[in-house]
């Protein structure tokens, strides 16, 4: 489960770095109001290069079938919790981020600023943002100040033919 959740980490970095890639990606990044159906937000192409990668790894590492549940089953209801529109009480926030990614942590990753929408890349685990120095605590302006989306945005993105078309515009 811990290399499951490494390799989700690796190729959502890859999303934000690779041109090709972030075309797909920014639909999730286009929607203007974080709340738990950010988690659900990806264009179909996205999904499938992610499917492709969690078969790849089932079919090298092998591992029981129920572990392969598990993790998608955790992976599912982390991606909902960490993009849910809800606070932790700063404290509790603070300790549960040492392990897991939290609500606040990842808003930061959905900021318009590039600075700061290239970190905190993990759905579960907060750890690899920590071990590979992508780990940003706060945006710059906090957490009220903070825009959520992308610089040209406009309410285009919550319609679906639109988004379905945004990797295909320039």
């Amino acid at each position: 489960m811990l290399l499951f959740d490494l390799a989700l980490w690796v190729q959502h970095l890859m999303t934000h770095h690779v041109p090709l890639f972030w075309r797909f990606h920014r639909v999730h990044h286009a929607d203007r109001d974080m709340d738990v159906t950010t988690g659900l937000r990806f264009h179909p192409v996205e999904i499938l290069g992610s499917m492709g990668l969690k078969i790849a790894l089932v079919y090298l590492l092998g591992p029981a079938p129920l572990a392969v549940l598990a993790f998608e089953v955790i992976l599912n209801a982390t991606a909902l919790f960490n993009h849910a529109n809800l606070r932790l009480p700063r404290g509790l926030d603070r300790i549960v981020r040492l392990v897991l990614v939290t609500p606040d942590m990842h808003r930061v990753h959905h900021s318009q600023r590039r600075e700061e929408h290239d970190r905190n890349f993990g759905f579960g685990l907060s750890v690899w943002d920590r071990i590979f120095g992508t780990y940003l605590a706060q945006p710059a302006g906090g957490h009220d100040a903070m825009t959520v989306g992308l610089e040209w945005q406009d309410r285009r993105p919550a319609q679906l033919g639109w988004s379905l078309w945004l990797p295909f515009r320039r």
